[in-house]
């Protein structure tokens, strides 16, 4: 399996279990790795043969935007869902990181992983 990735991808999002949270936007960083079988890219050199991640970044970035989900865990999924409905993926891998929410902690996130069945 062939991955691509985005690393450290700043979106801007509503987001939070607790009020206060949510009547702030705050900055999210995602790590998006996609699987899948990039082979016919890397002989054509064609970009459409392949997962393109100017337009992954887009999607999730616009997608994000509009979003105004309570947990971590239901955007990544939410973004993971997205992706392997919109683009060629057999397997992504989700990291979504919250800076600055907990006293004392540089960043929480989670991490989440899907694939096709």
């Amino acid at each position: 399996m062939d991955i691509i990735y985005l690393s450290g991808l700043k979106v801007d999002a509503v987001i939070g279990a607790w009020e206060w949270e949510r009547r702030i936007r705050h900055e999210l960083i995602l790590d998006i790795e996609i699987g899948g079988d990039l082979s016919r890219a890397s002989t054509s050199d064609e970009l459409h043969h392949t997962i393109d991640y100017k337009a992954v970044s887009d999607h999730v970035t616009e997608f994000t935007k509009g979003s105004r989900f309570k947990l971590l865990e239901a955007l990544a999924e939410a973004i993971a869902q997205e992706i392997m409905r919109d683009f060629p993926a057999k397997w992504i891998r989700v990291k979504a990181t919250k800076q600055g929410v907990v006293p004392g902690v540089r960043s929480v996130g989670i991490v989440i992983e899907r694939s096709v069945e």
